[in-house]
């Protein structure tokens, strides 16, 4: 990267912030002024009013601290301490991110200086990439108003989980607001949970996706019902937080990747940062989360993402820096980031094998492969991040779960292997062997089409697979086989059936070279044999954002 300072302004919901970042020394100058509602959540009209009060100051602060500290052998003025000016464009609440906008624009004008828009929730995963020094990492962004799963694939940043509902930080916010505790409550959650104990509370995890409103609704009406607050606290913390890590582990597994950065507000958690690196720590993966300063919304992120995108030259126009409140990180071409190859970008991972057995590893199970026997046993690993009442319960719901639903699909006319015995105390199976190798190894137009009329054989039949992915689909002999149903259920849902498909498709995003004519052969299988509602359902979900509230 070339040696420059750039000026970065964040503004997309209460921070308003302001970053120098001078890349020669590598060193990140952050003024921020958060606000603080009186009450409840973040109200859009007084954030606004924060922000036109606020971002004046900082970026007047951040600025004087660019002259004095600009090189002693140039001519110190505005112009020579700053090179650039990057602002969010979004996501996050349109009025909040239109004065950033102007306050970024007059700035440019007056200094001469050309504008870079920034990503906001990319910039949570560059500021961890930057800081970490990894290559290639999936990042976890756990904020307010986002929570999803993003990896680099064919140069962009593609999202491979997120929530179905609402942000993380926003869903504990709605609880926290439903007891009386002021904003922001996520702090005061984590103190609480230190004195409580583990109860039960929804746990919703679909493939890579999850959502937040049953447990949220769930822990309203025990607090109601007279459970203590501090184990409610508690049991929030774990299960939501066990379901990021859940998933985190998922994307690195399905993508091959053995790297994971956090991002967001909500990292600054202990527990979920203690989980994370349990998680990676025990697949042998690395982990990292930035300092508390760049975890929540701050400009220095914003700096250090505009001090790339600049280089590159990514920069915009007056005419074309119109801020977007729904902006999605893989909208956003990654211009900062050298091509890959196909085969950097390989998912492929290999077992350890020998002629006649070997052994793998996938996201929540190990399992020994016997080809020459024709047989496979599968057992679900404990995990340590868990609260070990509920990994209990997950590991032996989703055994029984797995056993029946596959002999079901089976029974429907959809390949599966054969179940041959089932241990629901040990959470451990045993299965016929088929296939010849995962779908995500050797994917086609004929083989993405078969996949996408099983699914809509067991829609028919009144269930879901719950994890169709890449990872997740055995062919050879020119037949696909469905494995690996322990997230499936019975449902006569549109929905469940339409994030089913929407499973699937982010997964052919997450790993095939070139997904676009693969997403349309899913759709083209699943529309020769299943109901056309789901597909329009299926558009519904990939036009959702699921940002601010």
């Amino acid at each position: 990267m070339n040696e420059t300072r750039i000026l970065g302004i964040e503004g997309t919901a209460w921070a308003a912030s302001a970053a120098l970042f001078d890349t020669e020394s590598d060193t990140l100058h952050i003024e921020s002024d958060a606000y603080e509602p009186d009450s409840g959540g973040i109200h859009p009209r007084e954030a606004a009013e924060h922000m036109a009060e606020a971002i004046p100051q900082v970026i007047e602060t951040v600025l004087e601290h660019a002259i004095e500290t600009a090189p002693e052998d140039e001519t110190v003025d505005n112009r020579a301490a700053i090179d650039a000016i990057a602002f969010a464009r979004g996501p996050g609440l349109g009025p909040c991110l239109r004065i950033v906008a102007t306050a970024a624009r007059a700035l440019a004008a007056t200094l001469e200086v050309p504008l870079v828009g920034v990503n906001h929730m990319v910039a949570h995963l560059e500021i961890g990439r930057h800081e970490s020094g990894f290559d290639d990492p999936i990042c976890l962004n756990a904020s307010g108003a986002n929570a999803h799963l993003l990896a680099f694939r064919n140069g962009r940043y593609r999202v491979l989980g997120e929530t179905m509902d609402t942000g993380v930080g926003n869903a504990i916010d709605k609880f926290t607001r439903h007891i009386g505790w002021s904003h922001p409550g996520g702090p005061k959650v984590e103190q609480a949970a230190k004195d409580g104990e583990y109860i039960d509370l929804p746990y919703v995890v679909k493939g890579m996706d999850f959502s937040f409103s049953g447990i949220m609704s769930a822990a309203k009406d025990a607090v109601d019902d007279g459970h203590a607050v501090e184990d409610v606290c508690f049991a929030l913390q774990e299960t939501i937080f066990a379901m990021l890590t859940e998933v985190s582990e998922r994307a690195l597994s399905l993508t091959g990747c053995d790297e994971l950065v956090l991002g967001g507000g909500v990292g600054r958690n202990a527990r979920l940062r203690e989980m994370l690196e349990t998680m990676c720590a025990n697949r042998g993966a690395e982990f990292y989360a930035p300092e508390p300063r760049l975890l929540g919304d701050n400009a220095g992120m914003i700096a250090v993402l505009g001090a790339k995108m600049y280089d590159s030259g990514d920069t915009l126009s007056v005419e074309n820096s119109r801020v977007d409140p729904n902006f999605r990180p893989d909208q956003v071409p990654v211009t900062w980031r050298s091509p890959r190859t196909l085969e950097e970008e390989s998912v492929g991972i290999a077992a350890t094998t020998d002629s006649t057995e070997y052994t793998t590893q996938g996201a929540e199970a190990h399992l020994t492969i016997e080809p020459t026997e024709g047989r496979v046993r599968k057992r679900r690993l404990e995990k340590a991040y868990r609260h070990p009442e509920l990994d209990a319960r997950l590991r032996r719901d989703r055994t029984t779960l797995e056993a029946r639903l596959t002999s079901l699909a089976r029974r429907h006319g959809v390949a599966t292997p054969v179940v041959t015995d089932v241990d629901r105390k040990h959470a451990t199976l045993e299965f016929e062997y088929v296939g010849d190798c995962d779908l995500r190894d050797a994917l086609t137009p004929a083989r993405v089409r078969s996949v996408g009329r099983s699914l809509a054989t067991i829609h028919r039949a009144g269930f879901v697979h719950g994890d169709p992915t890449t990872r997740n689909v055995r062919v050879g002999d020119d037949r696909t086989y469905l494995i690996d149903f322990g997230l499936g259920y019975h449902t006569d849902h549109v929905e469940d059936y339409a994030m089913d498909l929407h499973i699937f498709d982010q997964s052919l995003v997450g790993t095939a070279a070139d997904p676009e004519p693969l997403r349309d052969d899913l759709r083209e299988g699943y529309r020769s044999v299943g109901d056309q509602r789901i597909l329009e359902r299926l558009r519904e979900i990939e036009t959702r954002g699921r940002y601010v509230e």
